[in-house]
């Protein structure tokens, strides 16, 4: 008898690949690129400045990192519990274009804190543990070769103490800090006369694993925020601090630390009257009281019109369960979830079986048919990890450490590895699409037209999107500020030597774009240009 399959099971087998995909590594989308085998630090904190480079930030009190600082540089803390004299580095500086490493100097405790870009490209760093709790520290960024550092200040601090908050930045440039542990209220700075204004939503939603904090907060383009913490979210005019809009309950557990899942708002185009926010993710409630690290997590999203009459829950599945997942969003609109682990919680030694394949979600999908799972990684990132976008079009992955001290004896050992995903839009195959910005302004005003020049290399067909992305603070499951702009645009015109002109209209307010530094990407195809900075005032 000939060695065959009969027809009838080759069929079946055919369904069931098409059906249930196997998702080997050489069939998924994507591609992971080790950049640094030993960073020195883990980040909790992350954030891209205009200048190309990377802050990752730990906190200060974790005792020895990997990474020493400068001679003659050592920090000096009779409070801390490990260190009196800390000649560690728990800050870096890197260059991802040169994989350089430069050591930076903080000197107040910063973890679980909050940040945020100011106007002028400053990053504003609140909070944080012990002596960082009512701290307030500022990184003005340069170029690789500068010497830019750390600068706590001194002569102003918060009103209230900021453990697990969250900052956003405002349409006039100021900055509202958001919450806390304890801290029930919002504060802002530049520091109003006000101080601190209580937030009664916060202790409405505060449960007994205290799952209101680092709350989901994004502007609208109506100048309200959209707060969300624990199950409950609410419309807050910050102004007059009074919520307007209640939204119906998300189901399907907590989402906020410690059941960290993670949010989105949707990428803001065309009238800029509509925004769309997306939560997933998060874990079971009591998972963290009883500090069960085997406890699956959720796999639900909640996707709602923010700035609908009537807005509810839209639900959908992920394909895996996930906590402390990050979302990011791509230059072309879809959001990389990446990260995280699909049992257990946020906490120290509490999440297990990570979850090393990223998924694509994309919007404009119909339900049912927004996930996309991409090439799996290999190196776990559980409990204080971060994502965020590199101009050019790369996804940073640093840290995890889900341990008091750094550790790497165990099975999930403290990560010092720097990583970056390239989604599928940096194939080869699609390089003959990517455009290459030539000729951008380097600051535009609210509402202004002006020109993009862009060079492809086959002919343009279709309209290539200018689209405007924030540079976050990426922390804990949830990037602080993250924010996509779709700019009007019109036609592609060509002009000599194989360039494009497009006309394009700058954001019309900063309830849509709070001034400040942005990455300016061309989109062809669904395949972004390596950005070029822009300010927007």
């Amino acid at each position: 008898m000939e060695d065959t399959i009969p027809l009838f099971l080759t069929c079946f087998i055919t369904l069931l690949l098409t059906t249930f995909p196997t998702h080997t590594r050489a069939t998924l989308p994507g591609t992971w690129e080790l950049l640094i085998p030993n960073a020195g630090i883990a980040s909790m904190h992350t954030a891209v400045t205009r200048f190309n480079n990377v802050i990752l930030l730990d906190r200060t009190n974790i005792g020895p990192s990997r990474k020493l600082l400068p001679k003659n540089h050592c920090r000096f803390d009779q409070n801390d519990a490990v260190l009196k004299k800390d000649c560690y580095a728990h800050s870096i500086l890197f260059d991802p274009k040169k994989n350089q490493l430069r050591p930076l100097k903080i000197l107040t405790d910063t973890w679980c804190s909050s940040g945020s870009f100011l106007p002028n490209g400053t990053l504003l760093q609140t909070g944080g543990d012990l002596d960082g709790f009512k701290k307030i520290r500022k990184f003005n960024p340069c170029d690789s070769n500068g010497s830019c550092d750390w600068e706590e200040l001194n002569d102003v601090e918060l009103s209230e103490g900021r453990w697990y908050g969250t900052n956003q930045i405002l349409p006039d440039g100021s900055v509202i800090i958001v919450g806390g542990r304890g801290s029930n209220s919002v504060e802002f700075y530049p520091k109003r006369e006000s101080g601190a204004v209580s937030f009664p939503f916060l202790s409405e939603t505060e449960d007994t694993q205290m799952d209101n904090l680092y709350p989901y907060v994004h502007l609208l383009p109506n100048g309200k925020l959209f707060v969300f913490a624990n199950t409950k979210s609410v419309m807050y005019d910050f102004d007059k601090n009074i919520v307007v809009k209640v939204y119906p309950e998300l189901i399907g557990g907590p989402r906020n630390y410690p059941s960290a899942g993670s949010s989105v708002m949707l990428a803001l185009e065309g009238e800029f009257s509509e925004a769309v926010v997306v939560v997933c993710g998060g874990a079971q409630y009591g998972a963290f009281l009883e500090r069960n690290v085997d406890t699956p997590a959720h796999g639900s999203c909640g996707r709602i019109m923010a700035t609908g009459s009537d807005p509810v829950w839209e639900m959908e599945d992920m394909p895996f369960q996930r906590i402390m997942g990050d979302m990011v969003i791509l230059p072309n609109g879809e959001v990389l979830i990446i990260n995280g682990a699909m049992k257990g919680t946020q906490g120290f030694e509490l999440g297990s079986d990570p979850c090393l394949n990223p998924v694509l979600y994309r919007p404009d999908e119909p339900a049912g048919l927004r996930f996309m799972v991409l090439n799996p990684g290999t190196i776990p990132r559980l409990y204080h990890s971060t994502a965020n976008l590199l101009p050019d079009g790369r996804v940073l992955l640093a840290g995890s450490n889900p341990h008091v001290f750094y550790r790497f004896d165990v099975e999930f050992p403290t990560e010092l590895r720097i990583e970056a995903f390239s989604p599928e839009y940096l194939d080869p195959d699609k390089m003959n699409i990517r455009p290459e910005i030539l000729e951008v302004p380097e600051t535009v005003s609210y509402g202004v037209g002006f020109d993009v020049v862009v060079s492809v290399e086959l002919p343009v067909v279709g309209i290539i999107e200018v689209n405007l992305g924030s540079a976050p603070f990426a922390t804990h499951s949830f990037s602080q500020g993250q924010r996509l702009v779709k700019l009007g645009v019109g036609s592609a015109v060509p002009e000599d030597g194989g360039r494009w002109r497009i006309r394009c209209t700058a954001p019309p307010s900063g309830m849509v774009a709070p001034p400040g530094y942005y990455m300016v990407f061309a989109v062809n195809q669904a395949v972004p240009s390596v950005a070029r900075w822009i300010h927007v005032s």
